[in-house]
């Protein structure tokens, strides 16, 4: 019999988040039950649940930086046992059999596409996929993660589920290590994770902000100084320098200032998705360097667990304020205002009260 579920809901673009009660499906041979303890907050969520990105299905119950402790476990299941804690990210399935999948890129799934966590088709209760901003959930064990972290820790890894794997996987596929100077563009909730991850990756670490306030910020997550993007003289003194750029703003900006900071043979990734295009680089800064524009999507299950794992090994957590559940359409209205430091995470233990 499905379960009863409590979440937060939004039901509409212009209505607040709101307690919404629907069924979760009983764990079934490969599925894992998770209760939830924290869920990270993402601006994927604002925008999903504003309906600022096109095809919103409500009622929207977002969420997808879970951590929680395991419940129940199906007959088939080898890797998860009831009390360990365990994470979930942006998928929770995918075809399965692709060429991206059978690689282990399921967020690159070319069959049907990866079903997100929420807002995504759920083929066994029917209608859509509802996330982590609920008490509990189900998931198949191949879309589920193993946590190391301490216990105590366990608010401040939700985010990386996202914005952790978000950062790591283009750092890690384009071999970011010692001896590379690479570059983050933006000090937010992705940002913040990419400065942490690349100077644990050995690299020499600069931010890029058009915030010269964040100077002592950047130095302590890791960076070795920030270049303030507006300041011509800074902005020249570092040109042709990098080996890597990871952008992580979500906002159309001239990409030609950026592009011409990268070496030979340098790369700049795209991790942010803003709602109007970037203005058109120009192909000279490209054509007579051989630099490279591309673009990274989150990662797949097995990259997400590495990231964890590394982040583990170096100790490695968000920069997190936590909330109670019925705070979180002010914290939306923050995260648009750029007022977090760096990451929400709901205290799922506050959503009774609020339901």
């Amino acid at each position: 019999m499905p379960t009863a579920t409590q979440g937060y809901a939004a039901q509409a673009a212009d209505a607040p988040l709101a307690p919404f009660h629907f069924e979760r499906r009983d764990p079934g041979a490969k599925d894992v039950a998770i209760d939830i303890l924290y869920c990270g907050v993402c601006h994927s969520d604002l925008h999903t649940a504003r309906g600022e990105w096109d095809g919103t299905l409500y009622p929207c119950v977002p969420g997808h930086e879970i951590v929680g402790r395991v419940s129940a476990v199906g007959s088939d299941v080898t890797k998860f046992k009831v009390g360990d804690i365990a994470g979930v990210g942006c998928m929770v399935d995918s075809c399965g059999h692709c060429p991206s999948c059978n690689d282990g890129e399921e967020q690159y799934c070319e069959t049907t596409g990866f079903v997100g966590t929420y807002n995504g088709p759920d083929e066994v209760m029917g209608g859509h996929t509802f996330g982590g901003y609920s008490d509990h959930i189900v998931v198949t064990e191949d879309f589920v993660l193993h946590i190391g972290h301490d216990e105590k820790d366990l608010a401040a890894v939700a985010p990386l589920l996202c914005a952790g794997i978000t950062t790591y996987s283009p750092l890690h596929h384009w071999k970011v290590g010692p001896g590379q100077k690479v570059g983050i563009v933006g000090l937010g909730g992705l940002g913040h994770m990419g400065v942490k991850i690349a100077a644990a990756m050995g690299a020499e670490v600069y931010v890029f902000s058009t915030s010269p306030g964040k100077r002592d910020d950047a130095k302590r997550l890791g960076a070795k100084d920030l270049i303030v993007s507006k300041d011509a003289d800074q902005m020249a003194a570092h040109a042709g320098s990098f080996d890597f750029i990871l952008n992580t703003v979500a906002a159309p900006h001239d990409l030609d200032a950026l592009l011409v900071q990268l070496k030979r043979d340098g790369t700049m990734c795209l991790v942010g998705v803003p709602a109007e295009p970037h203005p058109a680089p120009s192909v000279g800064n490209l054509v007579f360097r051989r630099r490279a524009l591309a673009g990274s999507l989150i990662g797949g299950i097995k990259e997400t667990q590495e990231m964890l794992d590394f982040c583990k090994e170096h100790g490695l957590t968000s920069d997190v304020e936590m909330i109670r559940m019925e705070q979180i359409d002010e914290a939306y209205e923050r995260m648009v205002k750029g007022d977090v430091k760096y990451r929400f995470v709901i205290d799922m233990a506050t959503l009774k009260a609020a339901a």
